[in-house]
């Protein structure tokens, strides 16, 4: 995870260091900076798991389900489910809202991509289930809800391709960024340090991983004067890393938590592109 987090860090660097470029460039005439546009959008699309990362959710978002052990606090004595509750798979598909906020100058164009994952969940079948320890002594431990959602930022750099201001219009972009997944397991199973052999007891929460990204995608857009509307879809990469649960890493020999989640999209983005610095003068001449 270490080489993926440099390597996005040396992205962002470089990334960095371009606007930087450009920004001097500005004040030595490359470009008028009287014709940047600043602009605003809402979308939302419906996003499709790869198999490795619906295998991802199901195997870590039920982890300790199946021959999991469980403990009272204050207490030595393991328990395991006496019956393993039988909880819903999640769906390989889902939906996700996104919040962008960028510039353009003339075809160039750049901007934050801020998404939010509606939270999945699979519902409890019950309240609290019967666990059994080694002497057939019974105990009753509560039950969760399985959920899992994320969210991120991408920085996104995109090319109209038919022009600046054409009624219909292409826009490639890529971009680097990072991504935050959160799961709330299903009950409050027992997690073993790998390298201490301590044990922690699993809590009523989410718990969290970050990722890096990368982002690819196609809008085809109309535009009307200020306002316009695009149909987009693309592929994005993310590469999580062991998930942390109360200061242990899951066991990932069993729960693969070291893992991709990428999706492929498709979606709807409404946006609203500001008159830049020139086009105001032009209409106080009017």
């Amino acid at each position: 995870m270490k080489t993926k987090i440099a390597s996005l860090c040396a992205a962002a660097v470089f990334s960095i260091l371009a606007f930087a470029t450009s920004s001097s460039a500005a004040e030595e005439g490359f470009y008028d900076k009287d014709h940047i546009r600043g602009f605003v959008s809402f979308g939302a699309d419906f996003r499709g798991m790869t198999e490795a990362f619906n295998d991802y959710v199901n195997k870590v978002g039920f982890a300790g389900l199946n021959g999991g052990t469980l403990r009272h606090k204050g207490d030595s004595t393991v328990f395991r489910f006496a019956t393993n509750p039988k909880y819903s798979k999640f769906n390989e598909f889902y939906p996700a809202l996104h919040f962008n906020i960028g510039a353009q100058y003339k075809q160039f164009m750049t901007w934050f991509d801020i998404n939010f994952a509606i939270t999945q969940i699979s519902e409890r079948p019950a309240k609290s289930a019967q666990g059994m320890d080694e002497n057939a002594k019974y105990s009753t431990f509560p039950l969760y809800d399985a959920r899992w959602f994320n969210y991120g930022a991408d920085w996104m750099f995109g090319w109209k391709v038919l022009g600046e201001d054409e009624f219909f219009n292409l826009i490639p972009a890529v971009g680097i960024g990072f991504n935050m997944m959160n799961i709330h397991f299903t009950s409050n199973y027992i997690v073993t340090n790998t390298s201490s052999s301590e044990e922690i007891i699993m809590r009523d929460r989410y718990y969290s991983t970050i990722a890096a990204t990368f982002n690819a995608e196609l809008e085809a857009r109309i535009q009307l004067e200020q306002f316009s509307v695009g149909l987009y879809g693309g592929y994005r990469v993310v590469r999580y890393n062991e998930l942390n649960v109360e200061g242990s890493n899951l066991d990932t020999e069993n729960f693969n938590t070291d893992n991709d989640g990428d999706t492929w999209f498709v979606g709807l983005r409404f946006t609203w592109t500001f008159l830049s610095p020139w086009a105001k003068k032009q209409q106080d001449k009017l």
